[in-house]
């Protein structure tokens, strides 16, 4: 039986700060209920995790990121057709995208949790930082996952994209 929400983490545990989302993946397993959240963790996010979306009432992708303003960001997803999808390593927005094109239909509400990162070479630690923004991260997405309703998950975006 498939778990209603999915929370997908994605990155290198080797490379520094591209560690924050496996690193949150750990933090949510050992602190919220799972009855109804799968986790899921890889190095990228590739063609096959479309299928990962079926069934699911809500999806939560979390990856570290530059572009960050904040500690970090919070949004919608919306499905579209970029050049990742050619690569070996894909955007949230286009595994949405492949989705919808295999399965004829809408994907379920996707969201991106993008926390800050600044270091990501190979061999090194987090930064501390990104230590602080992971923290904070941490404790947003704890609160998520506490209510899984996409119309307060939205209202959270709508928010974050005021800050």
């Amino acid at each position: 039986m498939v778990k209603p929400v999915l929370l997908f983490g994605y990155g290198n545990l080797s490379r520094g700060d591209d560690a924050l989302g496996p690193l949150l993946l750990e933090y949510i397993e050992s602190t919220v209920n799972l009855d109804t959240i799968e986790i899921l963790t890889d190095f990228q996010l590739q063609i096959e995790h479309a299928l990962d979306l079926e069934n699911r009432a809500l999806v939560l992708f979390v990856d570290a990121s530059v572009a960050c303003v904040n500690a970090f960001d919070f949004a919608v997803l919306a499905p579209a057709r970029d050049k990742s999808y050619t690569t070996h390593a894909m955007s949230p927005a286009a595994v949405l995208d492949v989705y919808q094109e295999i399965k004829k239909q809408t994907p379920p509400p996707c969201f991106l949790l993008s926390i800050k990162g600044e270091k990501f070479e190979l061999g090194e630690g987090l930064s501390i930082n990104a230590e602080q923004h992971l923290a904070q991260a941490c404790q947003f997405a704890g609160q998520l996952l506490g209510n899984p309703d996409s119309a307060i998950w939205r209202q959270q975006a709508d928010n974050a994209r005021e800050m």
